[in-house]
C-alpha cells in the first residue's frame, strides 16, 4: 500500500512537471486524478495516451497533440512497470 502511494506521488509528480498548457503546479488536480486512475486500468501505451488526450480535451477544451500525449504515457507506465518488479 506505501508502495503504491509512493507510485502515485511520482504520476503527480511527473503530470504536474508535464504542465501541457504551461499553466504552472495545482492547476490539473482534476485531470491527473482521472488519469492516475487510467493509468492502473490501461498498460498499452497508445491507449492510455488516446485516454489522457481525451481526459484534457474534455476539462480544456484544446486537443493536446498525441505525440505528446504517447511521450507521457510511456513515461508513466516505466514508472507503473518499475513499482510492479518491486518486491
Amino acid at each position: 500500500m506505501e508502495s503504491e502511494m509512493k507510485t502515485n506521488l511520482q504520476f503527480v509528480d511527473l503530470l504536474n512537471e508535464w504542465d501541457p498548457f504551461k499553466l504552472k503546479n495545482g492547476h490539473y488536480d482534476t485531470e491527473i486524478a482521472d488519469t492516475i486512475q487510467a493509468i492502473h486500468e490501461l498498460d498499452q501505451p497508445d491507449k492510455l495516451a488516446k485516454r489522457i488526450q481525451s481526459i484534457y480535451e474534455f476539462s480544456f477544451e484544446k486537443t493536446i497533440p498525441i505525440d505528446q500525449c504517447l511521450k507521457i504515457a510511456k513515461e508513466l507506465l516505466a514508472i507503473k512497470d518499475n513499482d510492479s518488479c518491486k518486491i
